[in-house]
């Protein structure tokens, strides 16, 4: 058993949009992941996701409204809600999600990562 120190993992690395393994809960993976403009509107079919600021500020906008989610917040979106994280500024996430979840949920593209990079 380790500390982590998440000012650490995130100076790993510098590209956006690209989750990064840092920890696993039973059958949950805990992921660190940088954001700046516009993700894509997408959603989960089985999964939650639990989106915690850690640097920054994300606006994730649903269909009908949109959550500031601000440094030491999260925001917990339930399976099947369409969604589309906005960072108008680099933000730092904690992501805790199951281990099934794909980033881009139902949308498969570019910005799919189906190989999680331990960090």
């Amino acid at each position: 058993m380790q500390t982590v120190n998440l000012a650490e993992k995130f100076s790993k690395f510098q590209d956006y949009c690209k989750p990064r393994l840092i920890g696993e809960v039973n059958d949950f993976q805990v992921k660190a992941v940088k954001l700046k403009g516009e993700f894509l509107w997408h959603h989960h079919e089985a999964e939650d996701e639990l989106f915690l600021v850690v640097k920054g500020t994300l606006r994730m906008k649903f269909r009908g409204h949109e959550a500031v989610v601000r440094e030491g917040e999260f925001v917990i979106v339930p399976h099947g809600v369409e969604h589309l994280p906005v960072a108008d500024e680099e933000v730092h996430i904690v992501l805790l999600e199951p281990k099934s979840t794909l980033n881009t949920g139902n949308i498969s593209n570019e910005r799919t990562v189906s190989q999680i990079e331990r960090i």
